[in-house]
């Protein structure tokens, strides 16, 4: 349960990544507002699965998640660029996702 939660919680992490965009500098109220309510919900499932998973571990791969998912959303999402260096590093971060999970008990 606590990796689902974990899981959730990174997917919320994109959202607010990117809804910050979307605020224009907090200027749009219902951006602002769903921005703000992502990300207390992503700490909050953050803090539920620390209860369970080691928080060294648990953060790691909350923001990996976030980096990797609002790397790929702003690609498709906003046209950011796209080079093999830009995609070797985000290689290198799922990596290290996959293996955290792979060696933590839980």
């Amino acid at each position: 349960m606590a990796w689902l939660l974990l899981l959730v919680a990174g997917i919320l992490e994109i959202c607010w990544a990117v809804g910050l965009k979307y605020t224009q500098g907090f200027t749009r109220p219902v951006p602002t507002a769903l921005t703000l309510s992502a990300m207390v919900v992503s700490i909050a499932l953050l803090g539920l699965a620390v209860r369970t998973l080691p928080i060294g571990t648990a953060y790691a791969i909350w923001t990996g998640i976030g980096a990797v998912g609002t790397v790929i959303t702003g690609i498709v999402l906003l046209n950011e660029p796209v080079s093999a260096p830009r995609l070797i590093c985000v290689c290198l971060i799922i990596v290290g996702i996959i293996g955290l999970k792979l060696v933590t008990p839980a």
